[in-house]
């Protein structure tokens, strides 16, 4: 199969290119760049001029959580919006290694009983994937959490040597088998008391590995310098290459933000740290993350558990986060599904509670904390200053869902239009050049994950390639005009095909 894209202006490119240029692919990588006018092809795109650049590359994706790999494999979402590589396995929870053959860690945001597990070890899941066929590149990491539960049985303890023993050999295998580094989501309530020397031992296995350590951070808001500093020294005392992830700036904490963006900004440029965010004002979280910190503690039964106590309920529903009839919406809600889309006013509506903190109460009651919310709890001010660091990253932090699907699972925003957003902010605002925006969503990832042959348009790379353009007028407005993926054109003049031309990518130390 051949592939000659026309009269395209190269953003992203290894060298220089002419103000138009001519790309030739053949079969799955780039052949050749130049001008080509009498060179004939199976199929021919003239780009009239548009932009050009490496297919856009999403650090953080939740599509494994949701467990929508599985039932949506041509992720779409993504697609249309010139992604073509992304990863899973973030914020401690990845679908493997899975050392009894479960989906425990992963059970907060998707419903476990939709996939029959047939794997154990990260090769065996990843040949299932290859197996099955993807619309898009995946690579994945190993969850934190997710290989913790499997050996404490979820109890919130220090692992003995023994178990730590058997995490460590359990990553290296992991890794050893294409896993691209470690993940931790500090911030959920069964990593929330990890002690630092545990992830230190496990950061210096994914170092010797020549991989990656993703972190939810453990505190945010007001509390978020603390969590930085204790990362922050992580990577410096291990040498791993790090990702802070979903790092945004939410209300009531502007100020410690802005100061650890000041810290990050310090830090000297041979260091390998970066933080991933989206340009929009809603965060999508696990129900149980907006309890009080002291309800927090221990399993999902324990947890559940307080919501069954007539005296912690008193406590619980004084302590919920305020927020007004439209902050909160429902995402999913597995078992309860009609409840998805419905608005916290909406839900005080339903159950005729007294209060919006009572509605909160009924909803984590009802679904026995099983839910996924979206909250409206942003500091919008700081999202332009956060995206134009030279340290962040773009990420949909969402799951591509099928068409249709949005019974079971609300579609946020993002994923959708995070890149197309953040390049439509580049060019109205003039944040930065144009070719700075282009290697903020392609090369720096794909160097910072080690991925070969990505993230730049260049002679032998893979054709993951995008062609876009601003419409004319104000406000700017992106067109993606189409994207290969593999050399195989997914999207064109808005249409998609189809194509399951993804690769599972695998990390080789």
């Amino acid at each position: 199969m051949t592939l000659l894209i026309r009269n395209v202006r190269i953003v992203g490119g290894a060298r220089p290119f002419p103000e138009r240029s001519d790309v030739f692919v053949q079969d799955e990588k780039i052949s050749a760049i130049g001008s080509f006018p009498s060179k004939k092809a199976d199929e021919v795109i003239d780009g009239q001029g548009i932009y050009l650049s490496p297919g856009f590359i999403d650090v953080n994706t939740d599509s494994d959580h949701y467990l929508t790999l599985f039932d949506n494999p041509a992720q779409e979402d993504f697609v249309r919006q010139g992604i073509t590589t992304i990863f899973g396995g973030m914020c401690g929870a990845s679908l493997a290694p899975l050392l009894y053959g479960d989906l425990e860690s992963v059970r907060k945001w998707g419903d476990v009983r939709c996939v029959n597990v047939g794997w154990h070890t990260m090769d065996e899941f990843l040949r299932i994937l290859e197996g099955r066929g993807l619309g898009i590149n995946f690579g994945t990491l190993a969850g934190h959490s997710t290989i913790r539960h499997a050996l404490t049985g979820g109890a919130a303890r220090n692992l003995t040597k023994r178990e730590l023993a058997v995490f460590s050999a359990t990553l290296e295998h992991a890794l050893d088998e294409g896993g691209f580094g470690l993940s931790s989501g500090l911030g959920y309530a069964d990593a929330k008391d990890v002690s630092y020397a545990e992830l230190k031992a496990l950061a210096s296995v994914v170092r010797a590995r020549r991989g990656i350590y993703s972190t939810h951070l453990r505190n945010s808001g007001e509390n978020v310098m603390e969590a930085v500093d204790e990362t922050l020294k992580l990577q410096r005392e291990t040498g791993v290459p790090t990702l802070i992830s979903h790092f945004m700036p939410f209300r009531g904490g502007e100020n410690s933000y802005r100061a650890a963006l000041e810290k990050l900004s310090r830090i000297p440029d041979t260091r390998p740290i970066h933080f991933d965010m989206y340009p929009f004002d809603m965060s999508v979280v696990p129900l149980s993350t907006l309890l009080p910190a002291w309800a927090q503690e221990g399993n999902y039964e324990t947890m559940v558990g307080y919501l069954n106590d007539t005296w912690k309920r008193k406590r619980i529903v004084k302590e919920l986060p305020e927020c007004g009839s439209t902050d909160l919406v429902v995402a999913s809600a597995p078992q309860n599904e009609a409840l998805v889309g419905k608005t916290i006013g909406g839900i005080k509506e339903l159950y005729s509670t007294p209060s919006l903190p009572e509605a909160l109460f009924t909803l984590m009651r009802t679904t026995g904390l099983r839910a996924v919310v979206f909250v409206r709890n942003i500091a919008t001010g700081l999202i332009t200053e956060a995206l134009t660091h030279p340290r962040s990253l773009l990420a949909t932090n969402a799951a591509s869902i099928r068409p249709g699907g949005e019974r079971t699972l609300l579609k946020p925003e993002r994923a959708a239009r995070t890149f197309t957003k953040f390049l439509e902010m580049v060019q109205g605002q003039r944040l930065m050049p144009l070719e700075d925006a282009v290697r903020k969503l392609t090369k720096i990832p794909a160097a910072l994950f080690g991925i070969p042959n990505r993230g730049e348009v260049k002679e032998g790379n893979y054709a993951d390639l995008v062609g876009f353009s601003f419409r004319e007028g104000e406000p700017a407005a992106v067109e993606i005009r189409f994207v290969t993926i593999n050399g195989a054109v997914a999207v064109r003049n808005d249409a998609s095909r189809g194509v399951l031309k993804g690769k599972i990518l695998r990390h080789r130390a």
